[in-house]
């Protein structure tokens, strides 16, 4: 078939001896299509119970699967019309992208793909190297990429050990335990160089040399490069540099960034890609300016380093994801010149020189190497992640950046987060498939034929899966505990689908202020424990194994949640990660974010609840500030402080419990024949006010037309 990925020779991989008529199982297995396409997700689940549901990978599906069972399977008329089906859709999206956004005008081509360094990547819950936020952001933006027919190519790191997993103890500790990833049983395959070997980098750093595989994660029409340093080849203690996903140690984090920007680099010169633009999400890549230039310097050993610098980054841009200080990634002088010594050398530049360029907003003469200053001050453009963000980043970096910061508002992939049933009740609405992502805003013009009851009823089921899922998760928490059977035959009945449930998921920063809801345990004791009008509370989130705050609102809530005042009506849910993500965004009636103010720079958790009707109760603050309309949910405050921290968490804390007892409340309960009419409403217009303005769909088309295309066309200056 005729492809429009971008295509990336890979070697080796499972031989899973497919029946001859499914055989095209083992090429989906490699790509993470499969992982927002639900109908190929209900078919590796069919193959395989017991795999998936331990693995949820298709890659172990496959594997484990023996002959007898494939016996059973080409046997079964029903199995075959489907796994055809499914098939014959991938080869399609694979094959067919002229209809795609970035295909329909001649008048956005590229002379090359978009190359894209981040961090982090969340695609699917079996591909732990994510954190949250930025990795989920950088998962969905690839997604898009890949149904817009974009050319484009990630790079990242393959984290062996991943991010953690959090269990909390029985009083209510956060326990940090790494996963132990084996590249071999996942969606990853190897690169292929030019010369036909398993492609591996090398990148100096101080005085030695560190070796990196390279692996292919495809995503639809997108692969994404993750570089591996666990291999034969390095010194026993360079092998765990790509280990762990935001190691504590500063010098192993800089030895992280720099196979990153500079192995990242390496990685694409050897397949033969010459990219057209370089996409800095956030600054941990900010080395591969300097690889580039030192490319430059090759070729014309009389241009300066700085100018070499200068040119480079003509084609860079840069997306800066948080306002938060600690989110601006620096590292001490004295860790980065000796790191960088073989660079000097070959660049001819005194590292004092270079130590200035990363300089940030400051007259010290010993500050830290600034990663986002350094990019900023080479980077042909900048965005911010909102258009109050945008505001924010703008009054710290314009000085620095001499330009204004532009705002993109982040948005989310809408097939892998929007739910099956409300898919459903959408699609026969507006009559358009939503697999893949849409082309544009019109093709929701029928939006506003969306039936109430068939809303709602997709909303209940959603909210049924929700709960079984959840008291799952809970039985099992509550085990480890050593809680009785008694205990746990009752966690099976205690989250009620008939409550107006309460969502708050998300990184437990402090500055998220995950405790405000229980400012007034008496108050918040008076709206949860009515028997009319019941409510519940779901929270779940992670706070950095070196963030004792956050650690210790985690316990603080826990204990909360056991208390007999609270007990069975506040849940704290262990190990966030996508898949409890898609069951809260999906299930609960109201999402909860509250922030203080203007810290949260996007905030796209409620992006993904409002796509599915959930309405939002927020600061506004990030997205909201923004997307909040007056019909589509709830507004904590307003945009002006009331004066010191602890006072505003007062009033903010106060507005909360008055919203819930005047407004929210009483309208999702107000009901008549069945159905809450004022509620549908609010739910009709968060699905209206998203599906298309918070999407990556929409996201995209901006980068593409307001950064991408004039890197490309800006003049370059001798």
């Amino acid at each position: 078939m005729t492809t429009t990925s971008l295509a990336v020779p890979t070697v080796g991989g499972h031989d899973f001896n497919l029946p001859a008529d499914l055989a095209g199982l083992g090429d989906l297995a490699y790509n993470l299509w499969w992982t927002w396409s639900p109908r190929a997700q209900a078919l590796f689940s069919r193959i395989n119970p017991s795999a998936w549901a331990r693995h949820r990978n298709s890659i172990a599906v496959l594997r484990y699967s023996d002959h007898a069972r494939w016996a059973e399977l080409t046997a079964d008329e029903d199995f075959m019309v489907d796994a055809s089906r499914v098939l014959d859709e991938f080869n399609r999206y694979m094959s067919n992208g002229e209809e795609s956004w970035f295909r329909s005008s001649p008048d956005r081509a590229l002379p090359g793909p978009i190359a894209y360094f981040c961090a982090e990547y969340g695609i699917h819950e079996s591909m732990q190297i994510y954190s949250g936020g930025l990795g989920v952001l950088a998962g969905d933006h690839c997604k898009s990429a890949s149904d817009a027919a974009l050319p484009f190519i990630g790079l990242g790191l393959l984290y062996r050990r991943g991010y953690f997993r959090q269990q909390i103890d029985a009083d209510g500790h956060q326990e940090h335990a790494q996963p132990d990833l084996d590249p071999g049983q996942l969606p990853l395959r190897r690169a292929r160089g030019l010369d036909g070997a398993p492609l591996v980098v090398e990148v100096e750093v101080a005085d030695r040399s560190v070796h990196a595989a390279v692996w292919v994660a495809q995503v639809g029409r997108v692969p994404i490069l993750l570089m591996d340093t666990d291999v034969p080849a390095n010194d026993k203690a360079d092998r765990p540099i790509t280990h762990i996903l935001y190691v504590r140690g500063r010098e192993m984090r800089l030895c992280q960034e720099l196979v990153l920007g500079i192995g990242g680099v390496r990685a694409l010169r050897a397949l033969g890609i010459d990219p057209a633009v370089w996409h800095l999400n956030e600054g941990h890549s900010a080395f591969l300016l300097i690889e580039r230039a030192r490319e430059l310097l090759a070729i014309d050993p009389s241009l300066a380093a700085r100018e070499a610098l200068n040119r480079v980054g003509h084609d860079a841009v840069f997306t800066i994801h948080t306002p938060v200080p600690a989110g601006n990634e620096v590292f001490a002088r004295d860790l980065v010149a000796p790191a960088l010594q073989s660079w000097f050398a070959a660049a001819r530049m005194e590292p004092d020189e270079l130590l200035e360029l990363g300089r940030g907003p400051t007259d010290d003469p010993n500050a830290p190497f600034d990663m986002t200053a350094f990019v900023l001050r080479h980077a042909s453009n900048a965005n911010a992640v909102s258009q109050l963000h945008a505001r924010t980043a703008t009054e710290t970096w314009q000085e620095l950046a001499g330009h204004p910061i532009a705002g993109i508002t982040n948005g989310v992939h809408v097939p892998t987060w929007l739910g099956r049933p409300v898919r459903r009740a959408i699609r026969r609405a507006v009559q358009v498939p939503l697999e893949v992502d849409l082309n544009g805003p019109e093709q929701l013009a029928n939006l506003g034929d969306l039936d109430d009851s068939e809303l709602w009823s997709a909303h209940e089921q959603q909210k049924r899966e929700m709960v079984g899922f959840l008291e799952g998760r809970l039985a099992r928490q509550l085990a480890r505990h050593g809680e009785s059977p008694t205990a746990l035959r009752e966690v099976r009945s205690v989250l009620n689908a008939n409550a107006l449930i309460i969502g708050f998921a998300r990184r437990f920063a402090t500055y998220k202020r995950a405790d405000l809801l229980f400012r007034d345990e008496e108050r918040l004791d008076r709206i949860l424990s009515s028997d009319e009008r019941p409510v519940q509370i779901v929270m779940a989130g992670k706070a950095h194994p070196a963030d004792r705050p956050g650690q210790q609102v985690i316990q603080r809530i826990f204990e909360l949640s056991r208390s007999d005042r609270l007990r069975g009506r506040v849940f704290v849910i262990e190990d966030y990660d996508v898949r409890i993500a898609r069951f809260l965004v999906g299930g609960v009636d109201l999402w909860l974010n509250n922030p203080r103010r203007p810290l949260e720079a996007s905030g796209t958790s409620g992006m993904k609840a409002a796509i599915n009707g959930v309405p939002s109760l927020s600061i506004l603050d990030g997205w909201w500030d923004e997307g909040f309309s007056g019909e589509n949910g709830w507004a904590i405050g307003d945009r002006e402080p009331d004066g010191d921290d602890t006072e505003q968490d007062d009033a903010d804390a106060a507005e909360i419990y008055r919203l819930l007892e005047e407004e929210i409340v009483p309208r999702f309960f107000d009901r008549t024949d069945g159905l809450p009419a004022g509620w549908l409403a609010v739910m009709r217009s968060s699905i209206s006010s998203a599906l298309w303005p918070f999407s990556t769909a929409r996201m995209l088309t901006e980068y593409v037309d307001r950064l991408y295309l004039p890197a490309v066309r800006a003049p370059v200056e001798a």
